[in-house]
């Protein structure tokens, strides 16, 4: 009898949550998997409890204080608990179920897999999975009465913003009537859309490590240190009691697999360019310091062919990075500096940028220039192109009006298409950006940009101009956020200029985007953001900038709807010759189309006084466009 209770109290401690093993009031499991070296036999993970699941790929472990987990490298492995669950007849959870996992995530992707029994393609939606999104947890399941319709999943994201590396424990729990998801023991979101029992495809793997359904397996890099599954629902303190035994982990600190060279990522880049600041940034392949060194001229000092550039300031930004991030401040207005960065990682490498200079923001009144570009999105070789033409012509900064990329989830696209392919404009000249769909609103739009929050929206002023930037993949109708801040911040603005920008257009002519218009009949713009042209009559916006639109395309000032004279309406503009593919403009000619071409371009927009000039330049640098607003 004693015999049985110790082994009993052995295996109730080894299928808890954490290291710190230990009974608990809650749910037993149905199964229990922990991913350690130990339970590694002959290609397989031995469960605690459930089956035994194949690993696929290599298995990595790494060791940590408190017992590490294993590493899964976001390529090639994965844990397959069943190819196929329901043929292995193995019991899954009916009606109401918890699902746990201690997990680590090192690459943010839009659909991350811990653990799930999935399909998801198309209209047919069953089973359930615990995962994550660029930036939150998520836990995904189909049931057969839910509101929507049987074979629909409804995916709940958290709050919490997951930190890249770090342990966390996500739990996810369903009744019948609530679906939950906690974070670190705390409720996290809830959801009632779905209700009753458990919707199950009548084939799909059962996966730890992977988003795996019939087309799509997003294999998850990071680590994972135990999942478990239950067929009960864990209330809010058996959460609680889980994390609470296995809140060590939280104190690891972040595993990430660093590249053992020190080097360059993301060059230097400026943003948030100001009459007293400007803001520095780039990325390391290594953690180091982030060191800008500036002044208004350069020394070189040395031997002659061996001269190094020496300047009078040094700003430093406290801690070890690979997002650096550096704010100058105190500077002088319209005035030239001279900048170069450093990074010394842990091993005394350096990493030294070129010198560079930038120029801050103007006083009010003051002449300026900037340059548009828009749907840079996957083509480097014509994004590079408009970069060099425009930095020829000295803009004081650059207004980018989305589609920076064309996956935003992709990071590869970042370093390869965008920032590279950029470098020689935003290397001296801050680049203002907006969200296009193709970002996807991924983490990495954010973690690359300095705005102010949420950074999905913002203003600046620049002279005597003032900008409004939103995200038109958000709601933008009359009562949503971004509506009241345009109509509060324009109200207010008593700038002579106003220029808004967002990605998606409210007039277009393009033949197909909005309806065919070789045959009819086509909206001629995004409905949705057409519902903001009102603010622009009532506010007097002079410019509203687009992209979207892989064409240029000027209209005539419009005020109600119509065409009036000019400077007595709203210009709106395309610029989405940046990069990605052409479009062609329709066969009919609308009301409020002026000048309209397809090719890859870019603009350049001088202001001084009452006066602003736009020039519209193609790929070669030929001049193609322009005109003149002179204000009354």
């Amino acid at each position: 009898m004693l015999l049985r209770s110790l082994v009993a109290f052995s295996l109730l401690a080894s299928l808890h949550d954490g290291p710190g093993g230990g009974p608990h009031d809650g749910p037993d499991p149905i199964g229990s998997w922990r991913l350690c070296e130990g339970q590694v036999k002959n290609g397989k993970l031995v469960s605690l409890l459930g089956v035994d699941g194949r690993i696929e790929g290599k298995a990595q472990f790494v060791v940590g204080k408190q017992g590490g987990g294993m590493l899964f490298d976001g390529k090639t492995n994965c844990i397959v608990l069943a190819d196929d669950f329901a043929k292995a007849q193995q019991k899954l959870p009916k009606k109401h179920m918890t699902a746990t996992a201690w997990v680590a995530v090192n690459k943010p992707v839009q659909w991350g897999g811990v653990l799930g029994c999935v399909q998801d393609n198309g209209k047919a939606e069953a089973g359930w999975v615990l995962g994550y999104d660029q930036h939150h947890f998520t836990f995904g399941l189909a049931s057969k009465g839910a509101d929507d319709g049987d074979g629909q999943m409804t995916y709940l994201a958290g709050k919490t913003r997951y930190e890249v590396g770090r342990y966390y424990h996500v739990c996810g729990t369903y009744d019948g009537k609530v679906q939950r998801l906690y974070v670190n023991g705390k409720l996290d979101g809830e959801s009632k859309v779905q209700s009753g029992s458990l919707l199950y495809a009548e084939s799909a793997p059962l996966v730890i490590g992977a988003y795996r359904d019939r087309d799509e397996n997003t294999l998850h890099h990071g680590r994972i240190y135990s999942v478990r599954i239950f067929d009960e629902t864990a209330k809010p303190a058996a959460v609680k009691d889980m994390f609470t035994h296995g809140a060590a982990l939280t104190k690891e600190q972040p595993h990430v697999v660093y590249d053992p060279e020190l080097k360059w990522l993301v060059h230097p880049y400026l943003q948030w360019a100001t009459t007293d600041g400007m803001t520095v940034r780039w990325e390391s392949s290594r953690p180091s310091s982030s060191i800008v060194h500036w002044g208004t001229k350069v020394d070189f000092v040395g031997e002659k062919g061996n001269k190094k550039p020496v300047f009078a300031n040094k700003q430093v930004t406290k801690g070890m990075h690979l997002l650096h991030e550096v704010r100058i401040v105190g500077l002088a207005a319209n005035t030239a500096y001279y900048y170069r960065v450093e990074s010394v990682d842990d091993q005394g490498r350096r990493l030294w940028g070129e010198s560079l200079s930038f120029q801050t923001a103007p006083a009010a009144g003051e002449p300026f220039a900037f340059a548009v570009i828009s749907d840079t999105q996957g083509n480097p070789k014509v994004s590079g192109a408009v970069a060099k033409h425009a930095w020829a012509l000295r803009p004081n900064f650059l207004l980018h009006p989305g589609d920076l990329v064309s996956t935003g989830t992709v990071k590869s696209q970042w370093l390869g298409h965008f920032f590279s392919s950029m470098k020689p404009l935003l290397e001296r000249v801050a680049f203002f950006p907006v969200l296009g769909n193709h970002e996807r609103d991924a983490r990495f739009y954010y973690d690359y940009m300095s705005l102010p929050a949420p950074e999905y929206y913002y203003t600046f002023s620049y002279s005597n101009a003032q900008f409004f930037l939103i995200d038109s993949n958000r709601e933008v109708g009359p009562g949503s956020e971004q509506f009241l801040f345009l109509e509060r911040e324009l109200k207010k603005s008593r700038a002579q200029w106003k220029i808004v920008c967002y990605h998606h257009p409210a007039y277009s002519s393009d033949e197909n985007d909005y309806g065919n218009t070789w045959s009819g009949p086509s909206s001629r713009g995004d409905l949705r953001t057409r519902k903001l042209v009102p603010l622009f009559d009532r506010y007097g916006v002079d410019i509203v900038w687009n992209g979207h639109i892989h064409s240029y395309e000027r209209t005539w000032p419009l005020r109600q709807d119509h065409a009036t004279s000019p400077g007595n309406g709203t210009v709106y503009m395309i610029t989405g010759g940046g990069g990605g593919g052409l479009e062609t403009p329709g066969p009919i000619r609308p009301f409020f189309q002026n000048t309209v071409k397809r090719g890859h371009h870019f603009c350049y927009v001088a202001v001084n006084g009452n006066t602003l000039e736009l020039k519209s330049y193609d790929l070669e640098g030929r001049l193609f466009d322009t005109t003149t607003i002179q204000k009354r």
